[in-house]
């Protein structure tokens, strides 16, 4: 192989190593987007109906899971409600909502892959939530 020809291929491989993110982030990267494959599903199955597609609920009846204070000021919350339903009050992004959700029947690992779609579709960005995190919580 001609010395130039190796120049430029060793000069191409660095290129390429150093514009690779390091594989933890590709791993995690890979775990979260197939985790919130999963919960993609879940979400369709279980909490579309009343939360809609886009996750902005119903005016007055149904409260918002897009960008829901909910989700950001304690996830146990959501991992209670989810587990064991929700009756009465509650309040989302400082809206009062009124009614009844029945619980819903998931693995640990379900739990997390829905509230892993939920917390990181529609803008939101949040941290990878596994199914010993929802195990501590329940």
């Amino acid at each position: 192989m001609d010395i130039r020809l190796k120049k430029n291929v060793l000069g191409l491989l660095v290129a390429i190593l150093i514009s690779c993110p390091p594989v933890s982030q590709v791993m995690a990267q890979s775990s979260l987007e197939s985790s919130m494959t999963r919960g993609k599903l879940i979400y369709r199955n279980e909490c579309m109906i009343c939360h809609a597609g886009n996750g902005e609920g119903l005016v007055r009846a149904f409260p918002p899971l897009a960008n829901s204070d909910y989700f950001e000021d304690d996830i146990s919350k959501a991992v209670e409600a989810i587990s064991n339903g929700l009756e009465g009050e509650i309040v989302v992004n400082n809206e009062t909502y009124y009614g009844l959700m029945d619980p819903i029947k998931l693995s640990n690992q379900e739990l997390a892959d829905v509230l892993n779609y939920i917390r990181n579709s529609w803008g939101g960005k949040a941290t990878e939530l596994t199914a010993n995190d929802i195990e501590k919580m329940r």
